[in-house]
């Protein structure tokens, strides 16, 4: 695997990570969910202001292959980790795991006691790797297509 590069997003990226996004979805969790599943999830690649918005209003890590996207995950102030998606090519490689370490210590650095996020079966596995628990399972509907996901914690020691 080539170098990965682990830095914040610029916002001319959004479009970017908005296909790496439909691409994880669409392909990468293909072996949790099935393709009704994947396709209420992401309809269609999200772009544009009101997706740029949702990245941009909290913090959002970018890993980087000779400059380009292939993974992304938020942090919001409360610790809520929104999302954290991998490009297919790029899924189990450790880009997802030095997405999360770079976000624990934004964390750990913010003085947050707690990390929690509702995360599908593809991420589930990456965090309780990382010390998180599952708190519960929970169903959700979209356009008329259940999906599973799960709420999970981390609690911080470091946390001020």
């Amino acid at each position: 695997m080539r170098m990965v590069e682990i830095g914040f997003m610029d916002p001319a990226e959004a479009d970017q990570l908005g296909t790496v996004f439909f691409d994880a979805v669409r392909q990468g969790a293909a072996g949790f969910y099935d393709a009704d599943q994947r396709r209420a999830w992401a309809p269609r690649v999200p772009a544009g202001p009101d997706w740029a918005r949702r990245l941009t209003g909290q913090q959002t890590l970018v890993a980087r292959v000779a400059g380009k996207p292939v993974g992304f995950m938020t942090l919001d102030a409360q610790g809520y980790i929104d999302l954290a998606f991998v490009a297919p090519a790029h899924q189990r490689q450790g880009v997802g795991g030095r997405l999360y370490a770079r976000i624990e210590d934004l964390a750990q650095e913010a003085g947050l006691e707690r990390l929690h996020a509702q995360a599908s079966h593809l991420v589930r596995g990456l965090f309780e790797q990382q010390g998180w628990r599952v708190l519960r399972e929970q169903q959700s509907e979209r356009a008329g297509v259940t999906l599973t996901n799960f709420v999970m914690e981390k609690r911080l020691s470091g946390a001020a």
